[in-house]
């Protein structure tokens, strides 16, 4: 059964007619049938071309943490904009948000961009120049952009091809990438403390920088084993590596001061985007003075002519002044908490092994294994099959978490009580006609 209505279809081909696929995205495919075209979003909700109302717990893969269109937000960038969007120069509103940045992640100095794509990019030219070392390590599972270099055993890779832990395969994401690339990324298993200390140890003098999503945003929410980010920052100080946490997902989500803040560890770069904007585009690289003043005009190339562009810029203010004043986080976890407690009781009353991975406001459902993964290879152990059927059968009925459990399901302040006990009903009638 086709989830796109006749509406839906009809603009679907008119979308394929001029777009690849239909898409602007490879995510947004699920299919000639099963991709739908979005109409409008508010709050906790989002309707098809149909009028068909879903609560969302995709959220734009992330970004919304107040809700869709927040009047707040809105307004704050309607007004800002009738003033002009683009100048070539700093504006007030780049300082100020800047400003926000470091009060509330504790880092010494900002550049704004545009997507996590782009801080990621500029965070790892940032950490080459500063280190004058060229590989870096990065761990399977973990998607840190579309650039290039990023592209290597993400979670969207096979792991029969991953090779041995002790001799991890560098897996290439996708077709188009120059072979060479790959001799510069060193992809090794999340939360594995050997595989971690003796990399270092024999190539320090090659590796700029360690990428790491604190907790794994496109493995269904693996966090890290105590202890695990603390060794990170201990062999980053001693061998003079750059250490940098991806919080494109974490960022402003996890804490107000993100990651950083609910590890209680500081990063020498931090990447911020979604949450950051509440849906609208904007990014930032942020961290440490020493390393951020490598970006030295004429010696180190940043840049982006929409850089701290009005509406990204002003949105982002609007949102982190929200996040300041109200208890936005506070709520998302409370929800959050009341709605792996309410999937918990369903799957342990239907005798489901599961676990749910993760925090309050970003967590995964891991079906088929009692254990939380632990790192992307055992994340597989799970069944991800049956997760896909009942993802299915929850957009059917109104309730739209991604279809891949690897996307853990993202949380907004404007959902309510009633959409938690909503989508706990739906999710038990979903569940039976998934085993089913």
């Amino acid at each position: 059964m086709s989830m796109q209505g006749k509406k839906g279809s009809e603009l679907f081909q008119k979308a394929k007619a001029v777009i690849p696929y239909g898409v602007n995205s490879n995510f947004r495919y699920w299919g000639e049938e099963d991709t739908l075209i979005a109409a409008r979003g508010e709050g906790a909700y989002i309707w098809d071309a149909d009028g068909k109302r879903y609560i969302d717990y995709r959220l734009g893969f992330g970004p919304i943490i107040l809700g869709h269109s927040h009047p707040t937000v809105v307004k704050r960038v309607q007004e800002a904009i009738e003033g002009g969007t683009i100048f070539a120069w700093t504006t007030p509103y780049e300082i100020e948000l800047c400003e926000r940045i470091t009060e509330m992640c504790k880092v010494d100095k900002v550049r704004l961009t545009n997507t996590g794509t782009e801080a990621t990019m500029h965070a790892l030219r940032i950490a080459r120049a500063h280190t004058g070392r060229e590989k870096f390590i990065k761990f399977e599972g973990q998607y840190h952009g579309m650039a290039d270099y990023f592209m290597y055993s993400t979670a969207s890779a096979n792991p029969a091809a991953l090779g041995s832990k002790r001799s991890p395969i560098n897996v290439q994401a996708t077709s188009g990438i120059p072979q060479g690339i790959s001799q510069y990324v060193i992809n090794l298993p999340y939360n594995d403390f050997e595989r971690l200390e003796e990399t270092i140890r024999a190539r320090w003098q090659d590796i700029a920088a360690i990428f790491v999503e604190p907790m794994l945003g496109n493995a269904a929410g693996v966090m890290p084993k105590p202890g695990y980010l603390e060794k990170m920052r201990e062999l980053c100080d001693k061998y003079g590596i750059v250490l940098v946490f991806d919080e494109v997902k974490t960022g402003f989500r996890m804490a107000n001061g993100g990651a950083q803040e609910h590890f209680n560890i500081q990063a020498d770069l931090v990447t911020y985007a979604k949450s950051l904007g509440n849906g609208f585009p904007i990014a930032a690289i942020a961290g440490k003075e020493e390393v951020m003043m490598t970006i030295q005009p004429g010696a180190m190339a940043h840049g982006g002519t929409y850089s701290g562009n009005v509406v990204g810029t002003v949105a982002a203010i609007a949102t982190l002044e929200l996040l300041e004043t109200q208890p936005i986080i506070e709520t998302v976890n409370k929800r959050g908490k009341a709605l792996m407690a309410g999937i918990s009781e369903i799957l342990t009353e239907a005798n489901m092994p599961y676990s749910l991975p993760g925090v309050p406001s970003m967590f995964g459902i891991v079906l088929g294994r009692e254990e939380e993964p632990t790192d992307f290879r055992e994340y597989f152990e799970g069944d991800g099959d049956l997760y896909e059927e009942l993802a299915l059968e929850l957009i059917k009925r109104g309730v739209q978490p991604d279809g891949d459990a690897r996307e853990p399901w993202f949380l907004c302040a404007a959902l309510s009580e009633e959409d938690v006990n909503e989508t706990l009903n739906v999710f038990n009638d979903a569940l039976k006609a998934a085993k089913s």
